[in-house]
């Protein structure tokens, strides 16, 4: 199937692989979740450039204050040119420009939500793809919070939310913002909700902030200690519901 996607295979082998999955409902389900990470990964923004003008702009500058310098300490014209004096002069301004050339692209890259998002979404495509939503599948939640003692450095909090419409599925480790993290699954019809928990930085809380990222809708807050990204295909109201049932548990 890989080697269909990429485009390796001839074109006998093409129709007998296009045959098999009209045929079989379960090689044509795996097929459409490797097209659509292949399509994530595509469309992502993996670099970023800084403006086109950036270049001009300093160039423009350095060449302007090397004026300026050589005009302020000329002396009269039958003076020999002191190209010690300008090349020192220069120095400053060079060291600025190239110092704009490392921090500017900086200034226009993505924030951390940003870089924090696009590992969320990942990591969320990749449980659908790999068919590895769970580690641990039950719908007991007495069951799966202990399941993460002594997998992780702290215990995230798992709550029973059947009777309103979420369903617990179970739960798995992930490796996010550089620690390893929960992912606890939840379902709302056939939605899957990945909830990514891991502990804040001290002191660190806040309003939930919303994103929408390729097609998904996330949900990112920090309160108690902890950090959480909710990330599902689910529409965004009943997904801001089920966050904001994780944000005031019920006994």
């Amino acid at each position: 199937m890989d080697a269909y996607l990429d485009g390796e295979v001839d074109l006998v082998r093409s129709l007998e692989i296009e045959q098999h999955l009209k045929e079989c409902s379960a090689c044509s389900h795996a097929f459409e979740r490797r097209r659509s990470l292949i399509t994530v990964l595509k469309t992502a923004p993996l670099t970023y450039q800084a403006p086109a003008d950036l270049e001009r702009e300093i160039r423009t500058a350095i060449h302007r204050e090397a004026a300026m310098e050589s005009s302020a300490k000329r002396r009269p014209a039958q003076r020999p040119w002191n190209w010690k004096a300008w090349f020192y002069g220069m120095a400053p301004a060079a060291a600025l420009g190239l110092a704009c050339v490392a921090i500017v692209p900086r200034l226009y890259g993505p924030s951390a939500d940003d870089r924090l998002g696009q590992e969320v979404v990942a990591a969320h495509v990749r449980s659908l793809m790999a068919d590895h939503l769970t580690d641990i599948r039950n719908s007991n939640h007495h069951v799966v919070k202990p399941w993460f003692n002594g997998r992780l450095d702290f215990s995230p909090p798992v709550l029973d939310l059947a009777d309103h419409g979420f369903p617990l599925t179970g739960g798995r480790l992930e490796y996010l913002n550089g620690r390893p993290t929960a992912a606890i699954v939840y379902y709302r019809a056939a939605h899957p909700i990945n909830l990514f928990v891991w502990p804040a930085k001290s002191g660190e809380t806040g309003k939930a902030k919303e994103f929408t990222r390729q097609g998904y809708h996330l949900i990112r807050w920090s309160e108690g200690g902890m950090t959480y990204w909710v990330i599902s295909d689910l529409n965004e109201h009943e997904l801001k519901d089920f966050a904001e049932l994780l944000r005031s548990p019920q006994s």
